[in-house]
């Protein structure tokens, strides 16, 4: 899964969230950082308000809060959704045998149309999201 610090070098980045049912995310406040959290039409919902948009735990007793503003949340991009941000910079993916105490790893082939870089992680989510972040 993509590490909170990756998915917070992607925002940074400029890689802009446009929430959906299905995403993943984080509350980027200390007490809440390694809670991974996913918006559905069940719980957690999109709601826009004039200028803010915030995601409403709805049905979830358990919480003493009832929204939280997407300034406070990290989105976490799937697999598929970080191959769709490469887009037709992505040139291969494939598994390598990697150095014996790092096991098995990931190397992402991208072409920004100048150079082909690579970038490799033993997590696929993360490889991508290396690949991306060089691209940008």
């Amino acid at each position: 899964m993509l590490t909170l610090d990756l998915a917070r070098r992607l925002a940074a980045a400029g890689v802009l969230w446009e929430p959906q049912p299905g995403d993943r995310f984080a509350i980027d406040v200390d007490t809440l950082a390694d809670q991974t959290y996913w918006i559905s039409d069940l719980t957690i919902e999109l709601h826009h308000y004039a200028d803010q948009s915030v995601l409403g735990f709805n049905g979830t007793t358990e919480w003493a809060l009832d929204s939280v503003g997407l300034d406070q949340t990290v989105w976490l991009p799937r697999e598929d959704q970080l191959r769709v941000l490469l887009g037709d910079r992505l040139r291969s993916v494939h598994r390598e045998p990697g150095l014996a105490e790092q096991g098995p790893v990931w190397r992402v082939l991208t072409n920004d149309g100048q150079r082909e870089r690579h970038t490799t992680n033993g997590d696929l989510e993360c490889a991508y999201a290396e690949a991306l972040l060089d691209l940008c």
